[in-house]
């Protein structure tokens, strides 16, 4: 394995782990929100907002991205081109999940 898919290879690991870790703080409601809907809020929104099911939406997408990030090192590792299908679906799934998700969301809170 050349020294350019070790690194490669080692900044997915990296990133995966990130994301993983951001996605346990997210699950457990505990640090900054990552999220659109909270960071686009103005003050007197987010102060009203009910935080919780935009920290789990946020937590299953980070988990989500952190897989994918695995896939990718998956792939340099087996230098085979399977585990790059299932990231491209796995993702087009992750992106619906997040529309659908944003947009029960929002109903539930009007």
């Amino acid at each position: 394995m050349s020294k350019v898919k070790v690194v490669f290879l080692i900044s997915m690991l990296l990133f995966s782990a990130i994301s993983f870790i951001i996605g346990f703080f997210q699950f457990r409601e505990k640090g900054f929100l990552l999220n659109n809907a909270y960071i686009y809020a103005s003050e007197k929104e987010r102060s009203n907002m009910n935080k919780a099911p935009y920290y789990r939406q946020s937590a299953i997408v980070f988990f989500a991205v952190g897989i994918m990030f695995i896939m990718t090192a998956l792939t340099i590792i087996t230098d085979q081109g399977w585990p790059v299908s299932i990231t491209i679906v796995f993702s087009i799934l992750l992106i619906i999940y997040a529309i659908n998700s944003s947009v029960i969301i929002a109903r539930k809170q009007k």
